[in-house]
């Protein structure tokens, strides 16, 4: 659920490693550095719209399911592939790593998943 994002925003603002979220509009983002708006329960970047500075807020259409808007932030870049890292961790030690690699700008179901885990 992505509400945990804006969640955790609230309850942390400016933590280095969570990036600004909301689910009442994509507020200052949507003037600042874009933002991407995320269905709650979405899955794999189904649904997801990336938003530049300045282009028309979007929101949420009747029937659609509620979203989250996101602060951008632009994924390292190699060799066309996208990498986004995905850390799992338990009682405070490092338990494992997946690696999700993609050619689009949003990671989707055709992404290149490496698991590692930490022993």
């Amino acid at each position: 659920n992505k509400a945990l994002l804006a969640i955790l925003w609230e309850l942390f603002p400016g933590h280095p490693n969570l990036l600004p979220a909301y689910l009442d509009g994509p507020r200052e983002l949507a003037t600042t550095g874009g933002y991407a708006a995320k269905p709650l329960f979405g899955r794999e970047g189904a649904g997801v719209t990336l938003h530049e500075p300045g282009a028309a807020p979007r929101t949420r259409t009747e029937g659609e399911d509620p979203l989250c808007y996101q602060a951008l932030a632009p994924l390292p870049d190699f060799d066309g592939n996208k990498v986004v890292l995905g850390a799992w961790v338990v009682e405070d030690e490092a338990a494992g790593l997946g690696i999700r690699e993609s050619s689009g700008l949003v990671t989707d179901e055709y992404a290149r998943f490496l698991p590692h885990v930490i022993l």
